[in-house]
């Protein structure tokens, strides 16, 4: 199926399978995603999603097909691959510290050292200019992650995502607006937006087609394992989208 995306892809998959012993989660799904571009990837419970990010995230291996990144054919064996491919996955759960402030959730598992010691002043300092970088409103990096409302906390974990050591291209976003209100939710899809200014690519996976229509460039439909449709954001409708999730498209 045609994109409509010009340029060369960022990320391009190609014959994709997976099977977890009898169940076919994925069969022979190609993807590809442009510099610059929000994918919303969309299907019901079991179609596919998850499977198909935590390949790209190197949660899981495909049994078959090819992953290229910038053109060049890679293979993500494991998270640190993806990391170091400047892919970021942020899962819905954000695995956040709460007992911890903002700068060191934003550094977990990356922690500044200055000789034997903590570089804390280093890690306040970049965790600041990444949340203005971001125009994130939090008081301050120094603020404890358990005293966030649910829309700044998901805000830390992408900041924490687009700070990696090789510089993120492409942030992968698991319901990213699940659990928030109205107005949280909005702060998130700017912020998703903001991602896309940049020149990041960002792939959202969400069940509420009202939030993936205000930011997507392009949807991505999954069925039972399969692609059943790509559709830009201007030449569909949700409608259309649900015929795709449910099967009834030729209706």
């Amino acid at each position: 199926m045609a994109s409509g995306v010009a340029g060369s892809p960022l990320l391009e998959l190609r014959g994709i399978s997976k099977a977890f012993g009898h169940v076919q989660a994925l069969q022979e799904v190609d993807f590809s995603l442009y510099p610059g571009e929000v994918v919303g990837l969309v299907g019901d419970n079991g179609a596919g999603k998850s499977t198909l990010i935590k390949i790209i995230a190197g949660a899981y291996q495909p049994d078959a097909g090819t992953i290229r990144v910038n053109g060049s054919l890679v293979s993500i064996r494991n998270p640190r691959d993806a990391m170091a491919q400047g892919i970021a996955t942020v899962y819905q759960n954000l695995a956040l510290v709460d007992q911890r402030d903002v700068a060191a959730n934003v550094f977990l598992g990356r922690e500044l050292v200055r000789g034997l010691v903590l570089d804390r002043s280093r890690m306040l300092q970049e965790s600041a200019q990444v949340l203005e970088d971001l125009r994130i409103d939090i008081p301050s990096a120094q603020t404890p992650v358990g005293l966030l409302s649910g829309g700044q906390r998901q805000a830390v974990a992408i900041a924490r995502a687009v700070h990696q050591e090789r510089g993120t291209r492409l942030v992968i976003m698991d319901e990213p607006v699940a659990a928030l209100g109205i107005e949280e939710s909005r702060k998130v899809l700017r912020l998703i937006t903001r991602l896309k200014d940049q020149g990041r690519a960002v792939i959202v996976i969400s069940h509420n087609l009202e939030h993936v229509f205000s930011v997507a460039d392009r949807i991505v439909v999954l069925r039972r394992g399969r692609l059943v449709g790509i559709r830009r954001r201007e030449e569909t409708t949700a409608d259309e989208i649900v015929r795709f999730i449910v099967g009834a498209e030729h209706l």
